[in-house]
């Protein structure tokens, strides 16, 4: 049976997606949010984590995943498959990075969802046309991994000590990369740079 972890805030869309595939085939499914979902990771070990792409805190979580040292909610090897819209191309290139292998577009059917768990589950990619085309014609992200990490906690709400400490970074350290990326989205200050990056869909 395919264990499927489905990554969410908003309860009432977790346990949507959790009873859709329950319902759809072989799955053994449990749903977090983000709060707890290291411990769920670990605990069950998935085939594939499902998580939505505009769900707060999958920012912070995508930035980190595929960086060994800084990996926390993403801890467990399993692939991870993103519901996404193509709309925010930006944050497509944001799932590529972190080395997401499934891509399912929100507006399509609940079927395709289930295709795609079965297929990453079986170690192949999936990936929904739409959302190849939106990827296609999307501007490359100008942050580097460690700048989009910084970013995203920081627009969280993270402090740089929060940040600093959740990263494993000294403090100016975290201040050298905030000022890099004011500089590389072309932002007046920090605040702007965060508007811009999820204007882009990066953060």
């Amino acid at each position: 049976m395919t264990k499927v972890l489905v990554l969410h805030n908003v309860s009432l869309v977790r346990s949507a997606l959790a009873a859709l595939l329950r319902s759809e085939g072989p799955f053994e499914v449990t749903s977090a949010g983000w709060r707890s979902a290291a411990r769920r990771a670990e605990s069950l070990r998935p085939d594939v984590t499902v998580v939505d792409l505009d769900c707060p805190g999958t920012t912070a979580v995508l930035a980190d995943h595929g960086r060994a040292a800084d990996r926390q909610v993403l801890a467990s090897p399993s692939p991870v498959l993103v519901l996404a819209s193509t709309g925010a191309p930006g944050s497509l290139h944001r799932a590529f990075r972190a080395e997401a292998r499934g891509y399912v577009d929100k507006d399509g059917s609940p079927g395709r969802l289930v295709r795609a768990v079965r297929r990453v589950a079986a170690g192949e990619r999936f990936i929904d046309a739409s959302l190849a085309s939106a990827f296609m014609e999307a501007d490359p992200v100008p942050l580097s991994p460690r700048e989009l990490s910084v970013l995203a906690r920081a627009a969280e709400g993270d402090s740089i000590v929060e940040i600093a400490r959740a990263l494993h970074l000294a403090s100016g350290t975290v201040r050298n990369y905030m000022a890099a990326a004011t500089r590389k989205t072309g932002a007046r200050n920090l605040i702007d740079a965060i508007r811009i990056s999820r204007r882009e869909g990066w953060v």
